[in-house]
């Protein structure tokens, strides 16, 4: 059967070109992929990889529809703002509660540019505020409950109202109930106390604290042992970046005593903040801590005894 050349839609795979960005965006939405699967926000992900230059904008529609929407069946909600938003601080402190859900924004500004949210990232939304009144925002949300969609809208619908100016309760089905609760007096304290302590001058950055579930049956000593091998060979790589690590809203200096307290159990999250001038390979870091959580532990463990592990 005759085709018109002009129809066919394989036409940018018949120049090198073509064929390679195909290919390499193939290659980079299938390591996306085993990140959503690992438990990470899309949203971290896609964020660090514009950073790095790994990807063009012009990639993050793409990706967020073939994976959130076509793979991965996230419910998706679409909104133009109600009103102006010009500070997120209680939007954050929310939506941080929210420990059963996986939450990613899709923010179209009045220009038409393309920014994906975590919006339990603060740092996500600094260099957009502020939002204007009628600009358009995706909501993508999955539950860890499986055929959860009545909670997934719920939780679109809230998200909504917070960005209206509502104050919205957070629902139980909204959170984990495997994870420790956290302390609403202590963490801001805390980070102010880190701030102060351990970056000398006040020059230096923290970044916002990122969650990593333990997805062993318990968080045991080869746990322990792969996270210092993966902090280790990510502080080799960046010398002037430090990584902090909290538990239960306290600072843990010793990672070790996470082992010894033997607290930490299957679907807990530990928290990591990281510090520095010029804070990189977040997600890559995560990504690992994941995996050094998981009974997958094992592979960060190979390799002659005081050797640095080559990951980053």
């Amino acid at each position: 059967m005759a085709q018109n050349i002009s129809d066919n839609k394989y036409n940018l795979l018949s120049t090198r070109v073509g064929f390679n960005l195909a290919l390499g965006h193939f290659k980079k939405a299938l390591s996306f992929s085993g990140d959503v699967e690992d438990g990470l926000n899309l949203a971290d992900v896609l964020t660090e990889a514009l950073e790095e230059g790994e990807i063009s904008p012009q990639q993050l529609r793409p990706v967020l529809n073939i994976l959130l929407v076509d793979k991965f069946s996230y419910t998706c909600l679409s909104r133009n703002l109600k009103k102006s938003v010009e500070s997120v601080e209680s939007i954050v402190d929310v939506v941080s509660q929210w420990t059963q859900l996986n939450l990613i924004l899709a923010f179209y500004d009045s220009s038409g540019n393309l920014s994906v949210i975590n919006p339990a990232n603060k740092d996500h939304w600094e260099s957009l505020l502020p939002l204007y009144h009628n600009e358009l925002m995706i909501c993508f949300v999955k539950s860890r409950k499986e055929n959860d969609k009545k909670t997934e809208l719920s939780a679109c619908d809230d998200l909504f109202a917070l960005l209206g100016g509502a104050k919205i309760r957070t629902k139980k089905a909204y959170i984990n109930p495997d994870a420790v609760p956290k302390k609403k007096s202590e963490p801001k304290n805390e980070v102010k106390a880190t701030s102060a302590n351990s970056v000398a001058g006040g020059s230096r950055k923290l970044s916002t604290k990122y969650a990593v579930q333990v997805t062993n049956e318990l968080f045991h000593n080869g746990n322990v042992e792969a996270w210092k091998k993966i902090i280790e060979s990510y502080k080799a790589k960046h010398p002037g970046l430090d990584v902090l690590i909290w538990y239960d809203g306290e600072r843990i200096n010793d990672i070790n005593t996470l082992f010894k307290w033997g607290k930490v159990k299957h679907g807990t999250p530990i928290m990591f903040s990281v510090t520095g001038d010029d804070i990189k390979d977040v997600s890559k870091l995560r990504k690992y801590l994941f995996e050094g959580a998981s009974f997958r532990f094992e592979v960060f463990l190979k390799g002659a005894v005081n050797s640095v592990l080559d990951l980053f």
